[in-house]
């Protein structure tokens, strides 16, 4: 298994993240999506704190636009293990005003995420939130430390973070201030996929190719719901996909595979160019889409 020993030498850094959260901070908790980087920190969180119980809540913020198999996966895994499960609703929150729901062709509710997760983190008083991003996913990514400082309004300021020197993390903050935290910052997709089949992770079978309904919009395949409206000329198609990254089932896209087992995933992402986040129809509205909606409080 050397080969593996630089999934090691990462693992070891993610576990140190996270002890230096669970030291610093007095309410963390796990940002969870049901994607296979939060389950991935998840289960890093698990093993940094055996044989304790995992003490972090997994808070999910719930489009109501989901994948029915994530939300299986999620509260199959909560069961699992005795997890504290703290969900976040758009919906609740386009009902109550805070946020508006999108309307049109291109309606989707992810840019009303950022609101949703702003008050489920002050609601609960939150003051460290870790979540699954990594460096390698998206040009506002790469701009983050490994404890993202965030103000009292939750905005980030990517000019105003601090130094990591030798692995020193500073987590002092303001009152109403708190930090996102992303132990597995410095892992790759195919990190990711190896250290799953190394750890033998379960995953949701989104992940897996399979059979499914689709609509290809500009080249990218949704998968087909009442949540899609269809344009003009488009039509539904059946084809043998699989998601390399899972979010709201109205903007994330699909690729035509036939890897339906870890191996064949991984030498898969190999072999692609396009990274895992080309296929996320919301990174496609500007330049800057994601680092617009990180400072107004996304993950």
């Amino acid at each position: 298994m050397y080969k593996y020993n630089h999934l090691r030498e990462l693992e070891a850094e993610a576990v140190q993240v996270i002890r230096e959260t669970f030291a610093q901070f007095d309410n963390p908790c796990i940002l969870f999506s049901g994607g296979k980087d939060s389950i991935v920190l998840t289960h890093l969180a698990y093993k940094a704190l055996y044989p304790m119980n995992l003490s972090f809540p997994l808070v999910h913020i719930d489009t109501g636009h989901n994948f029915p198999e994530t939300l299986k996966f999620r509260d199959k895994l909560v069961e699992k293990l005795s997890a504290n499960l703290i969900v976040g609703s758009v919906e609740e929150s386009i009902k109550s005003g805070s946020v508006s729901e999108e309307t049109g062709i291109n309606a989707s509710r992810n840019r009303a995420q950022s609101v949703t997760l702003l008050e489920t983190i002050e609601g609960n008083q939150f003051d460290a939130c870790m979540g699954g991003g990594r460096r390698d996913e998206e040009k506002a990514r790469a701009k983050e430390r490994f404890f993202s400082h965030r103000d009292e309004f939750g905005q980030w300021d990517p000019k105003n973070q601090r130094p990591e020197l030798w692995h020193i993390y500073n987590g002092k903050k303001a009152v109403g201030e708190h930090f996102r935290v992303f132990p597995i910052s410095n892992w790759t997709e195919m990190d990711i996929w190896q250290y799953i089949l190394l750890e033998n992770i379960e995953l949701p079978s989104l992940y897996f190719a399979h059979n499914r309904d689709v609509v290809n919009r500009n080249g990218v395949f949704l998968a087909h719901s009442e949540y899609l409206t269809l344009r003009e000329g488009e039509k539904v198609e059946n084809k043998k996909i699989r998601f390399r990254t899972l979010g709201d089932l109205t903007i994330t896209g699909a690729v035509e595979s036939d890897a339906d087992t870890l191996e064949k995933i991984v030498a898969e992402v190999a072999a692609v160019r396009q990274t895992e986040r080309g296929g996320r129809a919301d990174d496609k509205r500007s330049e800057a889409a994601m680092e617009e909606r990180k400072k107004e409080g996304y993950f």
